[in-house]
């Protein structure tokens, strides 16, 4: 239907809704007729179809023909094995990919988009999936719009539609009915679309469609959400993984052929070779990055950072800058009264404390500190809410809470000192004065603005000797005093009148009168703030304060945060910059600490210059015009409390809290992700690299086959599954924010990982071989031993792999449950493979004699030590190096 050619009038008739919206139980019927107004995605996978693509892998499948074979040539018991661990890997791999989807779907529901709707004459904010046609929404800037709407009201009102159009500019709307036939999307200016955004104004429309039926939804094949895109950690160990299946397979057919070349049964050295790929290629280190990732980033939502994009996770630990707004992120958002100057004396104040007097009601006299924090009380547009909060104007909520604090409740005052009238502030008069009933039926006025305004209106100033003739000198130096410490200065004064005046006019009511003081105030740091920037600085990481406020200001917050030094040089304004070129920029941008009076669009600016010197910046923003900046950042971060629906879409990550601390909180637990895929990879690889080691070695080393290939398979059970899972909750190394940022572009296997996947790989197939070779001359159950040893080597070098540097001693054996869990359960399955007499003909196994069992664990436990000892040398600083 051709909605913009309908009169306002017709299309709410035609939607049978109304100004007020539609009640609640028509919406929720209409919910039921049109469904949720969603994008419809692709068809989600069922939990079976997930279970049934654990066996679509090209390994498995061959497993599954060997099983079949092995059953056509008599071995049922080599079959039944096969097809249990079959179905055991399908199970944990299932469960594994089933909890990432539901993280996902989680962590995706919490991002989903909000919308301001009218129902019953009420606005509500409600999940944009909820909205139905006839629904009346609010539109403001910063919001994206949530379906195909006929606009009711338009102010000034401008949507940016390049999503849609093309069309890059931001298009002016307007209610005025459209007559033309077949008008292109971009010409329709009465309609607001789907997936557009409001870059000005406001306005009030109608939903006329939703879901798949709004313009988005019709060509939702192009713009259906794509798939989650892979990390390049995942692209990167994707492509590894694809390569070492090609050189595993080598060694298998290597394998293969000497076993046939050494008079082995054809049949067992295929299944053997089969095995071999399967443990040793590691398929699934994809997704236990995925895993990782995912839950990772569940985690973060518990301590307020919300990932909207999964690669966020992987590079948060590369953070070189974190460029953060100042209001509100790292600061309070709350102005504070900090110092005030009555009767001649500057004070402090501490945020919660009082200069005299106590915090019960005072008895008020006509002393000057008296009558000051009277005028803060009852000159104020500020006022509590039933649960005592402050609602009003920053600077008003700071006067009046102050002046409770000391026993002046406005509350109190206005039942003795009614209002009676007002002259507002406004910019060109820069001051504002309320009158009030005072004692004796007379009346008094109290002004507040501008020192220097205030000093040109008065004739005298309230002392505790009486009035004292105006020394504009000492207070306008006093005043310089405050703003030269940052403060935001307010003048008080006041006037007493016999009768209220006939003309209230300021010219002739803000003349005469008595300065009562000044106030010096500031929105202060957050104490977590300070602390984070201090990790920050330990972790190698460059915070800059980005404001719009005075730079005086911005110092003074910058100080105090120790962001900024001594160094003059560290801050810059908005007309500064505008200045400079992006060269000329470019070359200071790495000693700039501080920017102030800086626009939003600023940003971008900063941005680019950072990365252009090779830094990895994080930056913070929560309006419209922050979006560019946000989108180009490495880090882009939306604030979740101010911040806009434009914002957030462009953020890669959303603080739920709005604190500095959060972020910081974000790159430390990236980080320890990070260092945690790092520990599974180095277990994994090197654990499959030992059984590739053994059984390709065995042949050129004149000894039999070491392992059968459910021998293999078992181990690739209990060692790949659940202890490598259970490393991605190793709680953080030590130093996780002592060292410098990570390299973005920085090999997984640098720092040495990939020189121990290999060293340790092959230690533990030479202590297996070792084995091997004594065990078979001294007549003992070698077979078994050496299926013994290589599975519990495993499991003991994990628990050594716990830290790249600490020794397991010193993280504690019990810091991490999961782990130990999984080992000891690993350990007991694989004790229970050789003593019970079900599971020996099933595994090949016989008993181990105590001597046999002592001499295993002891051999096996020699990966542990091992491992340590190269975590001692890390610590100690030596260097081994091959001449």
């Amino acid at each position: 239907m051709d909605w913009y050619r309908k009169e306002t009038s017709e299309v709410i008739e035609g939607l049978n809704s109304s100004l007020q919206g539609l009640s609640h139980e028509e919406a929720r019927k209409r919910l039921v007729e049109y469904g949720p107004n969603e994008l419809r995605e692709k068809e989600k996978k069922t939990p079976f179809m997930l279970f049934l693509d654990q066996f679509r892998d090209f390994m498995i499948l061959v497993l599954i023909a060997a099983a079949v074979i092995s059953g056509f040539i008599g071995e049922a018991s080599d079959t039944i094995a096969i097809t249990v661990i079959v179905i055991l890997n399908a199970i944990i791999g299932f469960v594994q990919e089933y909890r990432a989807e539901k993280a996902m779907a989680a962590l995706k529901k919490m991002a989903s988009p909000t919308a301001t709707v009218i129902r019953e004459g009420v606005p509500a904010n409600i999940p944009a999936s909820e909205l139905v046609p006839g629904d009346v929404v609010i539109l403001e800037a910063g919001k994206i719009v949530p379906a195909d709407m006929r606009l009711l009201e338009a102010v000034r009102l401008k949507t940016e539609e390049s999503a849609l159009t093309g069309e890059s500019i931001p298009v002016e709307k307007h209610t005025k009915t459209l007559h033309e036939e077949m008008l292109p999307l971009a010409d329709r200016k009465n309609m607001v679309y789907r997936g557009t955004s409001v870059t000005y104004g406001r306005g009030v429309a109608m939903v006329v469609t939703t879901g798949m039926n709004t313009e988005l939804g019709r060509i939702a094949a192009m713009l259906q959400e794509e798939e989650e895109v892979k990390t390049p950690l995942q692209k990167r160990l994707a492509g590894f993984g694809q390569k070492l299946a090609i050189g595993i397979l080598a060694i298998c057919a290597i394998v293969f052929v000497a076993g046939i070349l050494r008079g082995a049964s054809p049949v067992l050295m295929l299944l053997t070779a089969i095995s071999l790929a399967v443990a040793a290629i590691p398929e699934a280190l994809p997704a236990v990055v995925t895993i990782s990732l995912a839950f990772g980033a569940k985690k973060m939502v518990r301590q307020n950072a919300l990932i909207r994009k999964l690669p966020a996770v992987e590079t948060l630990g590369s953070v070189t800058y974190i460029c953060s707004d100042k209001t509100g992120t790292l600061t309070l958002n709350r102005m504070t009264v900090e110092k005030i100057y009555v009767d001649g004396r500057l004070a402090g104040v501490s945020p919660e404390g009082t200069v005299a007097g106590t915090r019960e009601k005072q008895e008020y006299t006509d002393s000057p500190l008296h009558m000051f924090f009277i005028a803060l009380a009852l000159s104020n547009d500020a006022r509590a809410d039933a649960d005592n909060n402050i609602i009003g104007d920053p600077t008003e909520a700071a006067l009046y809470s102050i002046a409770k604090r000391h026993g002046f409740d406005k509350k109190d005052l206005q039942a003795d000192f009614p209002r009676v009238a007002e002259i507002p502030f406004d910019s060109e008069r820069k001051c504002m004065t309320t009158f009030h009933r005072w004692s004796d039926g007379k009346f008094i006025s109290f002004t507040k603005g501008a020192v220097d305004v205030l000093i040109e209106k008065s004739a005298n100033v309230l002392t505790s000797g009486g009035l004292k003739d105006i020394d504009a000198e000492e207070i306008l130096g006093v005043s310089e005093q405050l703003a030269t410490d940052g403060l935001r200065v307010l003048g008080i004064a006041m006037r007493k009148w016999e009768r209220l005046p006939e003309e209230i006019s300021p010219e002739n009511v803000e003349t005469g009168l008595t300065v009562l003081g000044l106030t010096g105030m500031l929105d202060p740091p957050r104490e977590e703030a300070k602390e984070a920037v201090r990790l920050c600085r330990t972790a190698g990481i460059i915070p800059v304060m980005i404001t719009g406020d005075h730079p005086l200001t911005a110092r003074t917050i910058a100080k105090r945060l120790v962001i900024l030094e001594d160094d003059s040089t560290a801050v810059i304004t908005g007309k500064e910059l505008d200045a400079l070129s992006l060269e000329e920029f470019e070359a200071r941008v790495e000693q700039i600490r501080v920017y102030a009076r800086v626009a939003p669009e600023q940003k971008l600016k900063i941005v680019k210059a950072l990365q252009d010197r090779g830094q990895f910046v994080a930056m913070t923003g929560d309006g419209v015009n922050d979006a560019p900046a946000l989108k180009r950042a490495d880090i882009g971060i939306a604030m979740g409390v101010t911040g806009t629906d434009v914002s957030k879409e462009a953020a890669h990550m959303i603080l739920l809290d709005d604190n500095f601390a959060t972020i910081v909180k974000a790159i430390k637990e990236g980080r320890k992700i990070y260092d945690n895929i790092r520990k599974f990879i180095k277990y994994l690889l090197a654990t499959n690299s030992a059984e590739v080691w053994t059984l390709f070695l065995a042949p050129f080393l004149g000894l039999p086959l070491p392992l059968l290939p459910i021998h293999i398979l078992w181990i690739n059970l209990m060692t790949d599954g659940l202890p490598a899972l259970a490393l991605s909750v190793e709680p953080e190394e030590g130093d996780v924010m002592q060292r410098p940022p990570r390299h973005p572009k920085e090999s997984i296997f640098a720092h040495g990982l990939g020189i121990s996947v290999v060293w340790i790989g092959v230690f533990m197939a030479g202590i297996t071989l070792s084995l091997q070779a004594w065990s078979i001359k001294t007549d003992a159950h070698w077979q078994t031993m050496v299926f013994t040893v290589l599975c519990l080597s495993q499991l003991a070098g994990v628990m050594a792999m716990r830290s790249e540097k600490e020794s397991l001693f010193k993280i504690g054996l019990f810091s991490n449950i999961p782990l130990l869990g999984a080992v000891l359960l690993s350990f007991v399955l694989q004790m229970a493979t050789l003593y019970l007499p079900p599971l020996n003909s099933i595994f090949r196994t016989e008993p181990l004699t105590p001597a046999e069992l002592f001499i295993t664990l002891s051999l096996s436990s020699m990966v542990f030590f091992a491992v340590e000892l190269e975590k001692l040398v890390k610590r100690k600083k030596v260097f081994l190096t091959i001449p």
